[in-house]
């Protein structure tokens, strides 16, 4: 049996207008795993010594429907062994499922001497967040896999579309200790929205990949705007519009939640903003008896990948 250690990086979903449409890569945060394939065995295990609380069944962890997938495409007997040993906290908002989606299906390829494209890891990816939430989304696993930026332009089929990041691209994110499940955040959301706010959403959408296309990180800030879902799932998140405006007061370019939440972030074009942006939202929830952790960084490249 060959071995490997992957990281895949935690990753912001929906960019405020982009739901379940865009994702981006956040640098220093994910998940790393060991990874062994044998070829012409057969077997699956997934051992948990991360020291973060996951499902005891190996069949409700996100990993088994992925590699499930992988494994039926490639068609030949392989025996996989998956340890785990960092992990995102589940329920952050910051991609953890996709994260060991992503890692375990990135590693898999390379031992098996990549027979998959990254569109295809993508796809396979997807069934762990099917497992979790009920709808197979690529917003998270598409970044942690590719880096950088991305646009799932559609879905039947996958036509994905990874964008350029401007150098001067920052973000900070708080995790507070509150506990939003993807499925609880999808079922606030309303079936069907009104035409008007339909129209403003897609221009804010079109501003935001012209803002990537172009590198202008201003346009970015200003698209950046959610008249669909952020009005349902801020009432998650204590003062959350105190929160947004103490944030641009910081100088953020823009604030808004991660993914279906609880962790929120904000997108700045300097690392001090940056850092000066998550203190002022961990001060917010300091402030509210609310425990929590704050990250910041550059918005990253590069997705998941071998490490020493």
């Amino acid at each position: 049996m060959q071995y490997i250690k992957v990281f895949a990086p935690g990753t912001v979903a929906n960019l405020g207008c982009g739901f379940d449409v865009m994702g981006l890569t956040l640098d220093g945060v994910g998940d790393l795993m060991e990874i062994g394939v044998e070829k012409g065995a057969e077997g699956f295990s997934i051992r948990n010594e991360s020291g973060v609380v996951l499902p005891e069944k190996i069949e409700e962890n996100v990993i088994t429907p992925a590699v499930r997938m992988m494994s039926e495409a490639y068609g030949e007997p392989v025996r996989i062994e998956i340890r785990l040993l960092e992990k995102i906290v589940p329920g952050s908002g910051i991609g953890s499922s996709a994260a060991s989606s992503a890692a375990a299906v990135y590693g898999i390829n390379e031992l098996l001497g990549r027979p998959f494209s990254g569109r295809q890891l993508v796809e396979f990816a997807m069934q762990g967040e099917a497992l979790l939430g009920g709808t197979a989304h690529a917003d998270n696993v598409g970044p942690a896999l590719l880096g950088g930026v991305v646009l799932i332009r559609g879905y039947e089929p996958l036509d994905i579309v990874r964008l350029p990041v401007p150098d001067n691209f920052f973000y900070a994110v708080v995790h507070p200790d509150i506990v939003v499940s993807t499925k609880m955040a999808r079922e606030a959301l309303p079936r069907e929205i009104p035409l008007a706010k339909a129209v403003t959403q897609w221009g804010n959408v079109g501003g935001l990949v012209a803002g990537f296309a172009l590198g202008d990180v201003e346009l970015i800030g200003r698209s950046m705007c959610d008249v669909v879902v952020e009005p349902y799932r801020k009432g998650f998140i204590p003062d959350y519009d105190l929160l947004k405006s103490g944030a641009l007061e910081e100088g953020a370019l823009a604030l808004n939640i991660a993914g279906s939440g609880p962790s929120v972030f904000a997108l700045t074009a300097d690392y001090d903003t940056a850092c000066r942006v998550a203190d002022r939202m961990k001060a917010h929830f300091d402030a509210r008896n609310v425990g929590c952790r704050p990250y910041a960084g550059r918005v990253s490249n590069v997705g998941a990948r071998i490490v020493e």
